[in-house]
């Protein structure tokens, strides 16, 4: 059974800096891509970043400059480096795992923004 654990979500305040982390155990398969989503209240699940087994990365434009998305292949764990945060980076943040195109999702971590 494949499953992903997150930790690092938080209050900060705007202008603050968090680093999230999945890791993923359960599958000798290989995971590709990895990422974070995140659902805010009241609005839809969006992509933030995902990043494959071979680095190549990808962003949503509102985090472009600010988030750092990495990944260690060999523990299945993939970061997520969030910088200059503001008011509107407050979410429910998902870590998301594509394994032969099937899609597993972590428990959520609350990233609270405000001061």
């Amino acid at each position: 059974q494949v499953q992903l654990v997150e930790s690092g979500g938080g209050l900060v305040q705007p202008g603050g800096s968090l680093r999230l982390t999945c890791a993923a155990s359960g599958t000798r398969l290989r995971i590709d891509p990895m990422g974070w989503y995140r659902q805010a209240p009241g609005k839809q699940r969006e992509l933030v970043a995902t990043i494959t087994t071979g680095g190549n990365t990808n962003y949503a434009d509102s985090v472009k400059g600010r988030f750092t998305i990495s990944r260690d292949n060999a523990k299945n764990t993939v970061y997520l480096q969030m910088n200059s945060l503001k008011p509107e980076d407050t979410a429910v943040y998902y870590c998301n795992a594509d394994i032969l195109r099937n899609h597993y999702w972590g428990q959520g971590t609350q990233v609270t923004v405000s001061s």
